[in-house]
């Protein structure tokens, strides 16, 4: 008799579908907006149910008629190469933070061409993915073949932007002890601008720097201007930033054009954004909290350390789902007497991927 877990609501959608696809337990969610004039599964969720089908072998997702409930039995991750297009409703970032926590398990590397919008206000940009959550995948050891190719730009609403996801496959992945958040070093970001006066993205760059060079003398904005086709459908410009630190620690933001919104005021905003969050400090900032806990959960059966920020109220219902689904329980101590910083440990589950192809 397999485990069945359930849950209501549609907040948390996408993590308690990871979680169940890696441990294995069929899942129930029910009450997904019932109250609401519109009720059950939106577009972009029943997208995702459609891609997680795509990325494994076997799942079986059953949704009820009026959409206000689903069951997901998981099958095995299969990999690629795929293609999906993303509705226009969410980014394609909305679609590849799932993706990142499956494709390290999964039988052959991961291939594979997500369609969309790159950059919105809800989600991670493209950006973010390659230069911040990929760097936070190595720290387990994921680390040969695994790219972001940002091969078409897309901004809101009409898209028209195009990446390929490369991931390779492990037996199991590292305990991870990161502790030391070290000093900031060196700045990085990208400013693009499509479909708008290429002039944008330099404007944006010195903006940002008439604050960030108060700080510290490495940084380097680049400048990333995409030409008529691979420019997407509609005008968009923004400014992803991230600062690292002498131990690898990285923090990141961004900020995004909105009509009526000056460039400068785009880079002034992101660099104010990335300077609260260099604040908090930790080791993992506050939008990659999940994905190192999921790994640290998986990782071999040793104690695995991070310091990171205060959770997030995503990060506290998702070490209550993750107890829910393997059992395991985080201990959350202060790093230091007087710090807001707390150091998360975990007992890792030691997670073998038991659907890599044997080469």
């Amino acid at each position: 008799m397999t485990t069945l877990l359930q849950f209501s609501g549609h907040q948390h959608l996408r993590h308690r579908l990871v979680l169940s696809i890696l441990s294995g337990k069929h899942v129930r969610i029910d009450k997904i907006r019932p109250e609401d004039k519109n009720p059950g599964l939106r577009d972009y969720e029943i997208s995702l149910l459609r891609l997680l089908e795509k990325v494994t072998n076997g799942t079986i997702i059953e949704i009820s008629v009026t959409g206000t409930a689903i069951l997901l039995k998981p099958g095995i991750i299969s990999g690629g190469p795929l293609t999906h297009d993303c509705p226009l409703s969410r980014s394609i970032g909305y679609y590849l933070e799932p993706l990142v926590m499956l494709a390290p398990f999964s039988k052959t590397p991961f291939q594979i061409t997500l369609r969309g919008i790159t950059t919105d206000e809800n989600d991670l940009s493209v950006d973010l993915f390659r230069t911040v959550t990929l760097p936070h995948l190595q720290l387990f050891g994921v680390s040969e073949g695994l790219e972001l190719r940002i091969k078409k730009r897309g901004a809101p609403p009409e898209g028209g932007g195009e990446v390929q996801f490369l991931c390779p496959v492990v037996k199991q992945v590292k305990t991870l002890n990161f502790v030391e958040p070290g000093k900031i070093k060196r700045i990085r970001g990208v400013a693009h601008a499509v479909r708008v006066n290429p002039q944008f993205s330099n404007r944006m760059i010195e903006a940002s720097r008439s604050i960030l060079n108060r700080y510290i003398p490495d940084i380097y904005l680049y400048s990333d201007v995409y030409k008529g086709e691979e420019s997407g459908k509609s005008p968009g410009y923004a400014l992803s930033l991230l600062a690292e630190s002498t131990t690898s620690a990285i923090h990141c933001a961004e900020a995004i054009s909105k009509p009526g919104v000056a460039p400068e005021d785009i880079g002034l905003e992101a660099s104010r954004a990335l300077m609260a969050e260099v604040n908090l400090g930790g080791c993992v900032d506050r939008k990659h909290q999940i994905l190192v806990l999921l790994m640290m959960v998986l990782g071999s059966e040793d104690v695995g350390r991070c310091r990171m920020g205060e959770p997030t109220p995503r990060t506290i219902q998702f070490l209550r789902d993750v107890r829910e689904f393997f059992g395991t329980s985080f201990k959350i101590v202060p790093a230091e007497p007087v710090s807001t910083q707390l150091l998360y440990s975990c007992y890792g589950t030691g997670y073998v991927n038991a659907n890599r192809a044997l080469a």
